[in-house]
């Protein structure tokens, strides 16, 4: 015996009633004694619901009833025979003139109880099963519709009735033994009390009326038809990577549903948990996928969790007081008071000194349940021993649920690490010492970026997905986009990194996309598509987004950036720069971006502000944070001024070799701000900072290598003009270097918390002589590095080098 239950998506039109058929007919023909529950057509019961409550407010419902009718008509139409069309119709006539006659007593009334709500409910099961069985009638002549209320029997608790599972189990077997060889078509959800009236068995009721009939009749099987692919690792709503789980235990499919997968309820298992019928969860819509089979015994699994369900509203009541402090049955008398109330309490966190005690309600209930609580314990309240409970509302739950997580250690560790990293503040925490569910209670805002968090952190063989918002398209941002894109399949295999540009913006155009913006012609998408730029805006829209694992990219070499770093750490985003203004402005500035993200658990890599590609900045870092000193730091950090350098020699003109270099893009776009010192300065400015020193950009003592007139020049053109009419000073300073066998070096140096940027001559002896091309070089005196200092040495300018260093600093936030 098996019995097959679908849901209303599965019987919604009158296409996938023919599919739900051939399903039938497929078991049918397996040999196996058959049980099929119905649910009502997708959308009926609220409908129902609807057209109850207008009759209740004296509206109008006649036109709701008219299109619930021929929607059903329509079915019949499709899929019945013309001979077999009447008889239906006359049945489905029946029950809509009596659905009819009871709506028209509710606006009589003006009252809907529960009672006649129940009633109304009943006749969208009734109505698809009757439609349905007589259709499978077509197919094999041994189809019986049966009502359920016929055999269900329950209590009096209309809406949510509980079942008299000894006497139903007696009416289902004397059915069932009435029938033999016959496939039984039931209705779900509706069962009826001792006095014959319909009752429903709330939530999820046709499933639980599938197991109810499974275990009465011992079946070997349960299958819940509906329209995913069995229960999956997270709400697929929310989290695109969500997959699905080939089997859970009857534990884990209970703690997931519970904190609202809604694939199957709690309800449904009972029976069949105490008969260890399995439970199979199939998708009509993809007959041929597995589905999640849910037993008694599992395989064992290399997963840390199964799963990560929610439920996105739900309200905290908060109860504080010293009269609660080793009282005992204080926790008793306040739970029976919301048991007796019918308020149900989704989660419960009590502090062990006993002050105060947290739990979890639906929002609907939580002032009802604070106007019990203070009528309860009004003298508790007068005598100033308990505080008023204070209601948080706009919450919601996550719950991480897998029976490997006692046996895994760390897995609070990483769930918490995954909700920090994310900015995502927890307002309470449960879990049972069983070990199966850690819950917690978050913001209702954060949710779906929580989700995708906790997703990314606990199944690896997924890719982490980093969200990035990208500001400036310049030569950097160009060349970015091109290594993304030519190495988006190696991050994924290698690095189990996906990288989503979610947003991109320069000073005309900004783009944003929740699933990442296609980056083989981005160019052109930002231009057709783009709304006018606005920095505001755009870091505005990047928070609003509330991605989990953002990164803001600063391409830019604009001071207008630096503005927004704090904000931007402070709704825990990261930062990946190449823009040196921001830690090279006030030390003040400097020290507050470290802090800020350091407070905020966020990452802020600027490896590009010192040697574009080149590691100086982690390899300070390392020797710092490995208990070694800095005595001395030299270095040539200007990739420009070293290029120029290195080809202005023989013939060159000082004039051709600059405007060569920008042509290259060694440049700033005004050459000045390298040759004046400027940019080399922040540089090294940023190196005594990481290196301990507090200090600020006039204590950086600069030898200036221009003349007067270059410096004073209005315009990058103008400023070439003056390069030009003065070749004879800078062809003397080439001629005194070869003179002397020397070669000219910009050489920077740190010690003794002293820096200072110098035009030097130097010969073969010095490590600085042999430089070719825009090599950046610097040397480390340390204490460990003191006879021979530790250089670092490559190409410091460029658009694919920085670019390559941003994608590096990119790809280490998402190793973190």
């Amino acid at each position: 015996m098996k019995v097959l239950k679908f849901g209303g998506t599965s019987v919604g039109t009158a296409q996938i009633i023919g599919a739900v058929m051939d399903i039938v007919k497929q078991e049918h023909q397996n040999g196996e004694g058959l049980v099929v529950v119905l649910s009502a057509m997708s959308g009926v019961t609220n409908l129902l619901v609807d057209m109850a409550e207008r009759a209740a407010t004296g509206n109008d419902f006649s036109k709701h009833l008219a299109a619930l009718e021929i929607r059903h008509f329509e079915v019949v139409k499709q899929l019945l025979d013309i001979p077999q069309q009447n008889p239906v119709y006359t049945r489905l006539k029946i029950y809509f003139n009596q659905l009819e006659d009871l709506l028209q007593g509710v606006m009589v009334l003006k009252e809907l109880t529960p009672k006649t709500r129940d009633l109304i409910l009943s006749y969208g099961e009734r109505c698809s099963t009757l439609l349905i069985s007589r259709m499978a009638l077509q197919h094999f002549a041994d189809a019986v519709y049966v009502d359920a209320s016929e055999v269900v029997k329950t209590d009096n608790a209309f809406g949510q009735a509980r079942v008299n599972t000894e006497l139903t189990d007696l009416l289902i077997r004397g059915l069932a033994a009435e029938n033999t060889g016959k496939v039984l078509f039931v209705t779900g959800f509706i069962a009826s009390n001792e006095a014959g009236q319909v009752t429903t068995l709330g939530r999820g009721g046709s499933d639980y009326t599938a197991a109810i009939f499974a275990s009465a009749l011992n079946a070997s099987e349960i299958q819940i038809w509906t329209d995913v692919n069995g229960m999956m690792t997270a709400d697929p709503r929310m989290v695109k990577k969500a997959f699905s789980l080939p089997e859970l235990t009857y534990t884990e499919a209970m703690e997931l549903s519970y904190f609202g997968a809604k694939v199957i309820y709690p309800p449904t298992m009972t029976p069949a948990f105490l008969k260890q019928i399995p439970i199979v969860i199939k998708n009509t819509f993809d007959t041929s996928f597995e589905g999640t089979v849910i037993k008694h015994n599992c395989q064992d699994s290399n997963l840390p969790i199964k799963g990560i369900s929610s439920i996105d509203h739900i309200s905290i009541i908060n109860l504080e007081g010293s009269g609660m402090v080793g009282k005992a049955g204080f926790s008793g008398r306040l739970f029976s008071l919301l048991a007796r109330e019918q308020i149900n309490v989704m989660l419960i966190t009590q502090s062990s000194s006993e002050h105060s005690i947290t739990f979890a309600v639906q929002p609907k209930d939580a002032e009802k349940a604070c106007r019990l609580m203070e009528q309860e314990f009004e003298l508790e309240l007068g005598a100033k021993k308990l505080e008023v409970p204070v209601i948080e509302a706009d919450l919601a739950v996550l719950a991480i649920v897998g029976e490997n997580m006692r046996k895994t250690p760390g897995i609070s560790g990483r769930l918490f690490h995954a909700l920090g990293r994310n900015g995502v503040n927890v307002r309470a925490i449960a879990q049972g010492s069983s070990e199966y569910n850690i819950s917690v209670i978050i913001s209702a805002t954060d949710l779906a970026k929580a989700v995708n968090a906790v997703h990314d952190a606990f199944f690896v063989q997924f890719n982490k997905t980093l969200n990035v918002f990208c500001l400036g398209t310049g030569n950097i941002g160009k060349t970015l986009f091109e290594q993304l894109q030519k190495h988006r399949e190696f991050l994924q295999d290698h690095n189990s990194i996906q990288v989503k540009i979610a947003g991109i913006s320069n000073t005309r155009k900004m783009r944003f996309s929740v699933d990442g913006l296609d980056l083989t012609d981005w160019q052109a998408d930002l231009d057709a598509y783009g709304e006018p730029a606005d920095l505001t805006e755009f870091v505005a829209r990047m928070k609003e987004m509330n991605l989990p694992n953002c990164v803001f990219i600063d391409n830019t070499a604009s001071p207008q950036p630096i503005a927004f770093y704090e904000g931007i750490f402070k709704s825990t985003i990261s930062i990946v720069t190449c823009n040196k203004i921001g830690n090279s402005g006030s030390y003040s500035q400097y020290e507050t971006f470290r802090d800020t993200a350091r407070k905020h658990g966020v990452d802020f890599f600027y490896e590009t502000n010192v040697g574009a590609g080149l590691p100086i900045i982690r390899t300070l870092k390392d020797l710092m944070v490995s208990g070694d000193r800095v005595q001395k730091i030299e270095a040539i950090l200007s990739g420009t001024i070293s290029y120029i350098f290195n080809n202005f020699k023989g013939n060159a003109n000082f004039h051709d070799v600059v405007k060569t270099a920008q042509e290259k893009g060694f440049t700033e776009p005004d050459p000045r701000d390298d040759l004046s010192g400027k940019d080399f300065m922040r540089k090294i400015l940023i190196l005594a900072r990481d290196a301990g020193h507090k200090m600020e950009a006039e204590d950086v003592d600069i030898e200036n290598m221009l003349p007067q007139a270059c410096l004073d020049a209005r315009t990058v053109t103008e400023f070439y003009a003056a390069l030009k009419a003065n070749a004879a000073y800078f062809n003397k300073l080439k001629k005194d270097a070869e003179d002397s066998g020397k070669v000219l070096r910009y050489i920077g140096k740190l010690e003794d918390g002293k820096a200072s940027i110098t035009l030097q001559m130097v010969d073969e002896s010095h490590p600085f002589y042999s430089m070719s091309g825009s090599d950046n070089i610097i040397a480390f005196t340390t204490d460990r590095y003191k006879e021979r200092p530790m250089v670092v040495k490559g190409p410091g300018a460029g658009a694919e080098v920085t670019a390559a260093g941003v994608f590096a600093d990119l790809i280490n936030v998402g190793a973190n």
